[in-house]
């Protein structure tokens, strides 16, 4: 699988791009915002986007989703809908974090564990981690060993549980009970921050080590 990641908006959010080799075609992960600079970097992979996944409904993850879906003519496909909630506060997120105004959507597809997600040739696996928001979904390319797992897991770090329906506990059991078991050698990306690998995470994170 090719990728790039593009950390957009202020808050620095890793929208990724996975790009089928084969075929070109593409999937634009979290786009939090600047849509623009997402189509110029597809252009510059000459990648045709075919997709846009969400892994939750976070607002920095989800900000330029409905503009990219209506302007390139794509699905928007995820995340679980226990995360319906959230898309429906986007006019409110916007407001609390000072971002511009954000009408509420609904996906074209809602995804739950266990489902896949075509790019070109390629295929995604759909994992179900709740905890950081109950319906956040991680998208693991097995054949790469690459996972794009949002603000489930960063370097070092773990997701905040302090948003409404956030549960420590649960997001503890998603990182060891299903990321952890794909494997030390699966490299990960993160909602924010740099690349890791889930076995050094699993040996040194002080949260879940």
């Amino acid at each position: 699988m090719r990728y790039q990641i593009l950390p957009v908006t202020p808050l620095q959010q890793n929208c990724t791009l996975f790009v089928c080799p084969q075929t070109s075609e593409a999937a634009i992960i979290d786009p939090g915002g600047e849509p623009e600079r997402i189509v110029a970097a597809l252009t510059a992979m000459a990648a045709r986007p075919t997709s846009v996944l969400l892994t939750h409904g976070h607002l920095d993850h989800v900000g330029a989703a409905a503009e990219l879906a209506a302007s390139l003519e794509l699905p928007i496909i995820g995340p679980h809908r226990e995360d319906a909630f959230w898309l429906a506060a986007l006019p409110q997120q916007a407001q609390m974090f000072g971002f511009p105004p954000h009408p509420a959507f609904e996906p074209e597809r809602w995804l739950a564990a266990g489902d896949e997600v075509s790019i070109g040739e390629q295929r995604l696996e759909v994992l179900h981690c709740p905890g950081h928001t109950p319906g956040h979904l991680v998208f693991f390319h097995r054949p790469s060993a690459l996972a794009q797992v949002g603000d489930v897991l960063f370097r070092g770090s773990i997701g905040r549980t302090d948003f409404p329906r956030g549960n420590h506990a649960q997001l503890l059991r998603s990182i060891r009970e299903v990321l952890f078991p794909l494997g030390d050698a699966v490299r990960f990306i993160p909602g924010h921050g740099p690349m890791g690998t889930l076995g050094e995470e699993r040996r040194t994170n002080p949260f879940v080590s």
